[in-house]
């Protein structure tokens, strides 16, 4: 957590203790004016109204809000949904509980770099179409897909549009309004705030844009999400977004060129390597590498230097190959000899070049060359 955040967010677990939905005294007003500066600082970063932010406890509260929500409020103009094979499973494993509830649900496939064929998209869209979700970025491979493009074919059709923006937001200038996006979600943990906290950006107005809460018991959050609200931690997301919105075109040049370095310096010192998804529509900070000719848990088990994973940290100890990875079509035994690398603030030159020389030693050890 960035320490601004830290500091933003200490005095709401003690000195400013109130609820923001007590509106009787200064105490529910001082945590209320809180909770409001933090919904105009994460609107700020993405575009929108701070009307049309709903604060939960994270991304994956916020995709199953806006899947669900959204194909309940919407279920009298039909009941199909359409998603990519490569999302996260917080938005996978909703379309497919609504699946098993009645609903037809398509997963397109992606090509080998892991990026969305829109024909394919034009083709799957119905009369029958409700919703279409699609991840901004992928958190694996850091495929960046076509979202502005994606909107303008999935509005053309009066369908809506979720994204899941979680790993974009911090590296990608986004605008809902002049995007065309109808839901997306972000997590905190991921601009450097807390874990355990969250937002969905819900468009007001239209007629395709309208949810259903998915839970009971409270009228906060305009009824879509009732519960006492997260202070320190909403405080903590809004000071995030304020130095996110500030930082981040030249903190994603900066980390670009640190990443490139990683790619070169593996591809210069090791052969049978290959890096999945687009190299053009990436993310900055992200870099996915399969080894061949390498097992992969003797590899993440001997790379003692650095902190790395073979998938989505959400999944990244099961044994079985990456459903992303098995997307694009790579081989079962590439994809489990895969590394996730994710750089971020705080990497510096020097961490490049030593996690650089480990997995080059490391691997060549494994190889046994």
């Amino acid at each position: 957590m960035d320490p601004e955040v830290l500091a933003a967010m200490l005095p709401y677990f003690g000195e400013v203790f109130g609820n923001p939905s007590s509106r009787s005294h200064s105490y529910g007003w001082e945590a209320d004016e809180a909770i409001q500066n933090a919904r105009e600082s994460v609107a700020e970063l993405m575009g929108a109204s701070p009307d049309e932010i709903l604060f939960t406890s994270g991304a994956t509260e916020s995709n199953n809000l806006a899947i669900k929500g959204a194909a309940a409020a919407l279920r009298g103009k039909g009941n199909h949904i359409i998603t990519v094979a490569t999302e996260h499973h917080a938005v996978l494993d909703p379309c497919l509980s609504l699946r098993k509830a009645g609903y037809d649900v398509t997963v397109l496939p992606v090509e080998s770099d892991g990026l969305l064929d829109l024909n394919r998209l034009q083709a799957a869209l119905t009369d029958r179409t409700i919703l279409v979700s699609v991840l901004w970025a992928q958190n694996e491979i850091g495929v960046v897909q076509p979202i502005e493009a994606i909107a303008r074919m999935v509005r053309a059709r009066g369908v809506a549009l979720h994204t899941d923006a979680v790993q974009a937001i911090g590296y990608l200038p986004i605008d809902v309004e002049a995007c065309g996006v109808d839901y997306l979600s972000i997590s905190a943990h991921k601009i450097y705030g807390p874990k355990g906290v969250g937002a969905l950006y819900c468009r007001r107005g239209g007629s395709t844009v309208t949810l259903v809460a998915q839970q009971e018991g409270g009228g906060q959050e305009r009824g879509l999400r009732p519960g006492t609200l997260n202070v320190p931690g909403i405080v903590g997301l809004g000071v995030a977004a304020r130095k996110v919105r500030k930082i981040r075109s030249q903190e994603s040049v900066r980390v670009r060129a640190l990443r490139d370095r990683l790619a070169e310096r593996l591809i210069a010192g090791l052969t049978g390597i290959q890096i999945n998804g687009s190299r053009e529509h990436r993310l900055p900070n992200n870099l996915n590498i399969s080894f061949d000719g390498v097992d992969g848990e003797a590899l993440l088990s001997s790379l003692r230097e650095i902190a790395v994973s073979n998938g989505s940290a959400c999944g990244s100890a099961a044994r079985k190959p990456s459903h992303v990875l098995t997307a694009l079509g790579v081989a079962d035994r590439m994809a489990l000899a895969s590394l996730r690398f994710g750089l971020g603030r705080s990497t510096t030159e020097a961490e490049i070049e030593l996690a650089a020389d480990h997995v080059i030693e490391v691997v060549t050890r494994l190889r046994g060359t």
